[in-house]
């Protein structure tokens, strides 16, 4: 069988030569006689390994030295806990819910301190990004934090939201190394690695170290204290080391593709094809307010849920798979990461140009 054109939001699209690569060293890796699926976290090989993947990282997104990378387990959503845990120390926190990863975020907060809502878009079922730039930020609040691309509901950020020199917190689980970033505008900065990077299973945490303390909310469990991760190089235990051997043939991928600039150009060029054609037919709309569109995730609806359900038969039958969109929003949701080729796209709007004309 051919491979499909994948649009899933997460686990989603790998780029073909990592996985051919991977598939090449399955059985041998470099001369070890084994996999790296079956290799110890100790030994040199592997460590090479990790300190790689993450040199390639600080290159590709020029983290600065006073930025820890860690490599941690339980995905964005143990983080909803773990940043409280470690960040509350006045136990305030502010939140702007533009999703339901970021709301999720938000309830988790208010077990360990007073999180408030300082601006949401739930209003309009999060179909845009609120203004952000002059926040009722709390005097006392410890942080600010954002979900930045809504992999749900298609929004992203483009504009980071003015925090008032407090400390500002993102989820970028799912526009992760998808273009450019200034490390230094965030405190913390983190992301499941299922959508744009690796195979699920990793998350990747880049903490600036001054908030990397001791002091962290009492019964705090050890596995979740970021000193101890940092303080152990992500090998207090073993981590998982699978993915992140995965993570570091995605870094080295997108430095020979040119870096995240070239990502961001192919990403927007990738996205206007989507983009151009929902705004000009007459049966399939995008459902994101234009100047919040994410290059990300692509939700879009006929505005008739059967027809919805013929697509979303019809596209599967013809290659493209994973196009039903979440059940929060219904219809149909083209996620295209870095890896989804531009012909992936293309292909897809024909394939719609078809359905359209004949279900007009």
């Amino acid at each position: 069988m051919s491979r499909v054109y994948n649009f899933s939001a997460g686990p989603a699209v790998l780029p073909e030569e990592v996985l051919r690569e991977a598939a090449d060293e399955m059985l041998d890796y470099k001369g070890s006689g084994m996999s790296v699926m079956e290799m110890s976290h100790r030994p040199k090989t592997y460590d090479n390994i990790i300190k790689e993947a993450e040199a390639d990282l600080r290159d590709l997104m020029n983290i600065p030295d006073n930025y820890k990378v860690l490599f941690l387990q339980g995905g964005a959503s143990q983080q909803f806990a773990m940043i409280p845990m470690n960040l509350m120390k006045n136990k305030v926190a502010d939140y702007i819910v533009t999703g339901q990863w970021a709301k999720k975020a938000y309830q988790e907060a208010q077990l360990y301190g007073k999180a408030n809502k300082i601006a949401s878009s739930e209003d309009k079922t999060f179909s845009y990004i609120p203004d952000c730039s002059d926040l009722p930020i709390s005097e006392d609040a410890d942080y600010v934090y954002i979900c930045e691309n809504n992999t749900i509901y298609g929004t992203k950020f483009k504009t980071l939201p003015n925090t008032k020199g407090k400390t500002l917190v993102a989820d970028v689980s799912s526009c992760f190394l998808s273009e450019p970033v200034d490390v230094t505008k965030y405190g913390v900065i983190y992301g499941g690695v299922q959508k744009n990077v690796g195979p699920a299973g990793v998350v990747i945490v880049i903490i600036r170290e001054d908030l990397i303390t001791e002091d962290v909310l009492p019964g705090t469990p050890t596995m979740l204290r970021y000193k101890i991760h940092a303080d152990n190089d992500s090998l207090y235990n073993t981590p998982p080391a699978y993915g992140i051997y995965i993570c570091g043939k995605v870094f080295k991928w997108i430095k020979k593709m040119g870096g995240l600039q070239a990502m961001k150009e192919h990403n927007e060029k990738k996205a206007k094809i989507l983009y151009d054609f929902l705004d000009e037919s007459k049966l399939f709309k995008g459902t994101v307010r234009k100047e919040d569109r994410s290059l990300m995730n692509v939700p879009f609806v006929t505005g008739n849920e059967e027809l919805d359900a013929k697509f979303v038969k019809e596209a599967t039958a013809a290659g493209f798979v994973n196009l039903k969109g979440h059940r929060t929003v219904g219809g149909m949701r083209a996620s295209i990461y870095n890896a989804m080729p531009i012909e992936g796209v293309e292909k897809l709007v024909e394939f719609m140009k078809k359905f359209e004309a004949e279900n007009a």
